[in-house]
């Protein structure tokens, strides 16, 4: 990668498990065309009392200690960078075996509003210098993304 505009919101912490290798794929009611973005943190869970229910009993502590980014008053660093290596489309009674995210089977379950989920299988390297990024626009809810951070 020399440079992206284009970036995906998602919770800190799933990131972390992204970038750690705890985790592997990410479900979504979507498809995309977006092949390779940034992972761009977000927090909007950690007003909830009972986040950490959204997430397995053994990753708990994981995410409690990864649910904050890193920032420097506005900014928030940006440390990964993601590829869609493919994307399988199963029914959504069929959820992907709970080995490859860090979430509950519950928390996938509610998230899948529609008949089908699609499981984006990713790659996930570390910025070799990660970087402070000015705060996003508002999440751009479409798959054909020209620049800016959809979720």
């Amino acid at each position: 990668m020399t440079s992206t505009g284009k970036c995906l919101k998602e919770w800190n912490a799933t990131i972390e498990a992204l970038g750690q290798g705890k985790q592997t794929i990410l479900i979504r009611n979507y498809k995309t065309n977006v092949t390779e973005f940034l992972l761009y943190p977000t927090v909007s869970y950690d007003l909830k009392d009972n986040y950490l229910e959204s997430f397995q009993e053994e990753y708990q502590d994981f995410v409690q200690s990864n649910s904050l980014p890193d920032k420097k008053g506005d900014k928030v660093l940006i440390k990964y960078f993601a590829t869609v290596e493919k994307i399988v489309e199963k029914p959504a009674s069929r959820l992907s075996s709970d080995k490859h995210y860090i979430w509950t089977r519950d928390h996938v379950k509610n998230y899948i509003t529609g008949k089908t989920d699609y499981i984006w299988v990713l790659r996930v390297y570390s910025l070799k210098e990660p970087y402070w990024a000015e705060p996003t626009p508002v999440a751009i809810r479409y798959a054909n993304l020209k620049e800016g951070c959809f979720s």
